[in-house]
């Protein structure tokens, strides 16, 4: 009997499901592998609880953790806190699979965002990855696989995946759109990349399991599109009940602007941009920069981002940026109301 990789799956959010648009090449895409916006804000600290799992399974899933935090500006603390952003169960009757990104805050408490039902190889960090907003590499536009669909399907259907046609399809056939992400150029070699055989593909050729990050995988992630060193400038505070709004630029390609006010009563706020630049808005808190509570784009007038929210007392942090992250750049202003 052939034996089939064992792969891990996508876990989406209920309103992810049936967002859909449509590539520029005409492919229908899933806004739930929309990598951009799952990322955490640069330096974050991610707080893992473990929910289950032998002293050796949480030891291997620490040390594949710490792989990435060795090259990104982002920090695990393992430290098992009730609020945790990431949270990890390891039913083994239920494969390997991460909510991407930031996703996982909008997860109830008392269930995982991971699951590690088996820790082949580097199935533990390729999961962590998925948690820190990276998409599977075979996925990657970039990479010009050409699926032989048909047995694709039938072999996922099967040991030890059992997938549905349309978890096939989403999990490995569908490419991003070239706006849904930053990346490199397809990496053969990414720890975000799965063994294939080479039936799977028109041109027979498979590709190599890969147990390890790659030089791609430390140079991107810890460079200038993902999560780079250095310091992480304060954010601007910003004045509430401000009709004026305060002028900000987006000034190069890929550039992240983090703001801050001060609700300080229960009320409704409304938080917005205006100007000519395409921006998207991201609202963390209450004194908390990776509590994601909302985002959006163009719900404001043409092109900007408007938020609307009851918030409690507390410190908010609002995170802009260019909608282009490889071309973009601007003029905005922004201000909070209540």
């Amino acid at each position: 009997m052939t034996d089939y990789p064992k792969m891990c799956f996508d876990r989406l959010l209920p309103d992810d499901i049936n967002l859909m648009h449509t590539h520029p090449g005409g492919v229908d895409v899933a806004r739930a592998i929309i990598v951009i916006r799952k990322m955490w804000p640069n330096g974050s600290t991610l707080h893992v609880r473990f929910m289950g799992g032998t002293a050796q399974q949480q030891q291997l899933a620490r040390e594949q953790a710490e792989w990435w935090m060795e090259h990104a500006n982002l920090r695990f603390e393992f430290d098992n806190a009730p609020d945790a952003d990431i949270r990890i169960a390891f039913d083994a009757g239920n494969g390997a699979w991460s909510y991407v990104g930031t996703d996982s805050r909008r997860i109830p408490r008392d269930m995982p965002t991971m699951n590690l039902g088996f820790q082949d190889g580097g199935t533990s960090a390729h999961e962590f990855g998925h948690a820190i907003g990276l998409g599977h590499e075979h996925q990657n536009p970039a990479g010009g696989i050409q699926w032989n669909e048909e047995v694709v399907i039938r072999d996922l259907a099967g040991p030890p995946n059992f997938w549905s046609p349309d978890q096939t399809r989403h999990n490995v056939i569908r490419k991003y759109a070239h706006d849904q992400i930053r990346g490199t150029h397809f990496d053969p070699d990414s720890i975000m990349l799965y063994a294939f055989p080479g039936a799977w593909t028109v041109s027979g050729q498979g590709t190599h399991a890969n147990e390890i990050l790659s030089a791609l995988d430390k140079q991107f992630i810890g460079g200038p599109d993902a999560y780079p060193r250095g310091i992480v400038p304060d954010p601007v505070e910003i004045p509430v009940i401000d009709q004026s709004g305060v002028p900000a630029r987006i000034g190069k390609p890929g550039e992240e602007d983090m703001f801050v006010f001060k609700a300080t009563t229960a009320s409704r706020y409304t938080i917005e941009t205006s100007g000519q630049t395409d921006v998207v808005m991201k609202l963390y808190g209450p004194d908390n920069r990776t509590s994601l509570l909302d985002q959006d784009d163009d719900g404001g007038m043409g092109y900007n981002s408007r938020i609307v929210a009851n918030l409690t007392p507390g410190d908010y942090f609002v995170q802009i940026r260019h909608y282009n992250t490889t071309h973009g750049t601007g003029d905005y202003q922004i201000k909070v109301t209540k």
